[in-house]
């Protein structure tokens, strides 16, 4: 099973399933009001079932966290799935550069982020 993880600045109504309705079959998300609470959807990628998870308010509220989770998935890791989300959706998209371990100091802790600027590691803050 992968699972692929990014978090989207200012996520928008309907964004995410425009974007993930490109890459997933008969995908069900409902994405058109985000009201703030946890969803949950659906989608198929070659024949397999892709669970969509998201958490608005990650962060500081600002972003919301998408958790993809199957056994085949349309992008080979975290960042190619950013790279994907921002040509989609051209907001600030951020992900886990991989490094960070259990027991490592959080303040540390180094992320993907895309945006007009380009891609650049960054500590959250």
């Amino acid at each position: 099973m992968q699972d692929l993880e990014i978090y989207v600045r200012d996520l928008e109504p309907g964004q995410l399933s425009g974007w993930l309705g490109q890459q997933l079959d008969n995908l069900t998300l409902p994405d058109d009001e985000l009201t703030g609470k946890a969803m949950k959807g659906r989608g198929h990628y070659r024949g397999d079932t892709v669970t969509v998870s998201v958490y608005p308010g990650a962060f500081g509220k600002r972003y919301t966290s998408v958790i993809l989770e199957g056994e085949n998935l349309p992008w080979g890791g975290d960042l190619d799935c950013a790279r994907s989300a921002w040509r989609a959706l051209e907001t600030e998209i951020r992900c886990s550069t991989g490094d960070w371990q259990e027991g490592d100091p959080v303040e540390d802790e180094k992320w993907w982020r895309l945006d007009e600027r380009g891609e650049q590691q960054v500590v959250w803050n």
